[in-house]
């Protein structure tokens, strides 16, 4: 589905608003708090957490997009970016201490399945950062989500405004740090982590960067 999702100019000129509205600082807080290690920014878009990460940081980014990925290699030069879906990271298990995700999980097709995925690439110490948009607490608010995000969808190309993605985190084995978490309005960040270590049967996945698709 093509939408505002898939048009980078277009994508860029509106996160550029929002994050003059307070996004800024959340998406700050999201890419600095990585300060070391291997960092998957997964929906990375068109790069913007990317110049964000701090210079210990080997960081990769993956995308459905091949037009964002373009964007975001001259964004930030130096990472190595990947064409591919949450629900199918072609990563080994393990591969990673930290997986960011801005934005991103309100357009993932298998919720639950990108939630596994995220899982089987950390190690076992690793962490997920979120900054999600999350469904309203509001009955109203919720109701009024609902009748927008069928032509919200197909305007933005993926975005549901009404996924409980917070919920979803949850459910999926994620334990989320009260003392990280943060809600403004329909908004949420916070860090989470597996509540236990759990195996995970590979599928097709491979060593960080070795199918790294670089953009031309």
């Amino acid at each position: 589905m093509r939408g505002v999702e898939q048009v980078p100019w277009l994508y860029d000129a509106g996160l550029a608003l929002l994050e003059r509205t307070g996004l800024a600082r959340w998406r700050s807080w999201l890419a600095r708090g990585t300060s070391c290690g291997r960092v998957l920014d997964l929906g990375c878009g068109t790069g913007r957490n990317l110049p964000l990460f701090s210079s210990g940081v080997s960081a990769a980014g993956i995308d459905p997009c091949f037009a964002a990925l373009r964007k975001a290699r001259r964004r930030a030069p130096g990472v190595a970016f990947v064409q591919a879906r949450a629900e199918e990271l072609p990563f080994r298990d393990g591969a990673f201490d930290t997986v960011v995700s801005g934005l991103a999980f309100c357009s993932v097709g298998d919720v639950p399945r990108g939630l596994a995925e995220v899982r089987r690439v950390l190690n076992a110490g690793g962490v997920l950062r979120m900054l999600e948009h999350v469904r309203s607490k509001g009955r109203m608010s919720a109701w009024l989500q609902d009748r927008a995000q069928p032509a919200w969808t197909w305007f933005t190309g993926g975005c549901r405004p009404n996924r409980d993605t917070e919920a979803a985190v949850a459910a999926a084995g994620f334990k989320i740090d009260g003392a990280t978490y943060r809600a403004r309005g329909g908004m949420r960040r916070f860090e989470a982590r597996p509540d236990r270590v759990q195996g995970f049967r590979e599928h097709g996945s491979r060593e960080f960067g070795a199918r790294a698709r670089m953009p031309p």
